[in-house]
């Protein structure tokens, strides 16, 4: 049983991934590879001089799997129920059962409709800071809790919110990531 189930594997879910998978939390991403990153092309990411979406969406789902996330490119979510014991995430072809998910479906907000969560008047899903929803260890991110505001770099600092949510409930305690040099794992695919 993964403990952070995530779904869709834009800058928001894969940032996400990437923080509770490095910091030992057992982590599955689904995403069907629609994500509107294949139309950009950054150059205004921090530490990126220039890079198509495309590229930066292959580098990135890279990075999360060496920190031993594992990601679903085919084998989209067809619903999600909160349960006694975490959350029931039905694909089309498995389900799986997970303690805390993160939505990162870009501006669809159809699941966290069907899960109830609270909305703002903008018709946004309402969070707060670290993008808890209303329902307990639910976590929206991105441009579903953002009206007309997308941008990779909010949304991937919005994944990276609620992982360091995640991880400081599972600690007991504020949990910050900050590595030095010395933390640098050497992993053949970088």
């Amino acid at each position: 049983m993964p403990d952070v189930a995530i779904v869709g594997g834009g800058p928001a879910g894969l940032s996400a991934a990437l923080f509770t998978a490095k910091n030992g939390l057992e982590t599955v991403v689904f995403d069907t590879d629609e994500t509107w990153m294949h139309k950009a092309h950054l150059f205004n990411y921090p530490g990126i001089r220039s890079i198509s979406g495309s590229e930066f969406m292959a580098l990135t789902r890279g990075q999360v799997r060496d920190r031993g996330a594992e990601v679903y490119t085919d084998d989209a979510v067809t619903g999600i129920e909160a349960g006694a014991d975490g959350f029931d995430v039905e694909t089309e072809s498995d389900s799986h059962t997970a303690e805390y998910v993160v939505l990162a479906t870009g501006g669809d907000r159809s699941i966290a409709d069907d899960l109830e969560c609270a909305f703002d008047d903008e018709g946004t899903v309402d969070v707060g800071l670290d993008m808890e929803t209303s329902v307990e260890n639910l976590y929206a991110t991105g441009a579903m809790v953002r009206a007309e505001k997308w941008q990779a770099i909010i949304a991937a600092g919005d994944g990276a919110s609620a992982a360091l949510h995640i991880l400081s409930k599972e600690r007991g305690e504020h949990f910050h990531d900050f590595d030095t040099p010395a933390d640098v794992p050497t992993l053949e695919s970088e």
